[in-house]
């Protein structure tokens, strides 16, 4: 494993995550009590915009009950379990943080979902699945932490069925350096930002065609607004999994929006 991998890995090597989500959604129920995506929105749904931006990329993607799904960078899991309640496919998580796989498998049982979903510990670099597997692959605000970004499309594309759509909502360059820490790094020395152009011809590379291009930053930019407008939420928040600090992270990458030193990009491709 590369050294950036390796220090991705360390900063969403969270310890004690199933126990402390077990403790922070005991405010739910008791643990017999069945929990929907709705009520995990606020802790499993890691990027802007939320349940709604994994609602829209699915919709832009076209998913269907009778598709296989893979989510690259699943984090606890939120994104493929929303898929599985809401569209009835089967969806596979892989992510590079064990701990992270163990809550998200830990919420798959609270939900309901293990016969719908699984998760593996593996890395998007060198996906541990059989060519043309999945029809359809979403990577939902990873990218920026992958330096080998031909590798990483290029695994996408080998795990997609001819005429598979890869789905992408991520964060983007925007010409001048962030604030740092960030909620997918602490310092520059694991991020790897692209600017959306060039995050397109890299795609392209990879043998796909673009089907979909939209720049939602100001959508994005509008959804932190609201968030500080309504205060801090009333149930359990992304600050039980990656910790006290998670406010700070969330902040910087608020103000990085709305002075325009970064981007959020959606994108749907279609394997050629």
């Amino acid at each position: 494993m590369t050294d950036a991998l390796n220090g991705v890995r360390d900063h969403y090597g969270a310890t004690g995550l199933t126990e402390r989500l077990k403790s922070a959604l005991s405010s739910f129920g008791p643990e017999d009590q069945p929990l929907t995506s709705k009520q995990l929105a606020a802790l499993d749904q890691f990027h802007t915009r939320g349940l709604a931006a994994t609602a829209d990329l699915a919709k832009l993607a076209g998913i269907t009950a009778d598709m296989s799904v893979l989510d690259v960078g699943s984090g606890v899991g939120g994104p493929a379990r929303f898929l599985a309640e809401t569209r009835g496919c089967r969806v596979t998580g892989i992510d590079l943080s064990e701990p992270f796989v163990d809550a998200a498998r830990y919420l798959a049982e609270r939900t309901g979902q293990s016969e719908r979903v699984s998760f593996h510990t593996a890395s998007a670099l060198d996906l541990p699945f059989e060519g043309s597997s999945f029809d359809v692959v979403l990577l939902q605000h990873v990218a920026m932490n992958i330096d080998e970004r031909a590798q990483l499309y290029r695994e996408i594309r080998r795990v997609l069925k001819p005429g598979g759509r890869f789905a992408t909502f991520d964060v983007v360059a925007n010409g001048h350096e962030p604030y740092y820490p960030v909620p997918w790094a602490r310092t520059p020395a694991t991020s790897f930002l692209l600017t959306a152009n060039a995050t397109r011809e890299a795609i392209e590379q990879a043998d796909f065609r673009t089907l979909t291009w939209q720049d939602d930053t100001e959508a994005a930019k509008a959804w932190f607004a609201e968030l500080r407008a309504s205060g801090p939420p009333p149930s359990p928040n992304l600050g039980v999994v990656m910790g006290p600090g998670f406010a700070e992270l969330a902040a910087n990458l608020g103000r990085n929006l709305v002075e325009d030193r970064l981007g959020i990009l959606t994108a749907v491709f279609e394997a050629a």
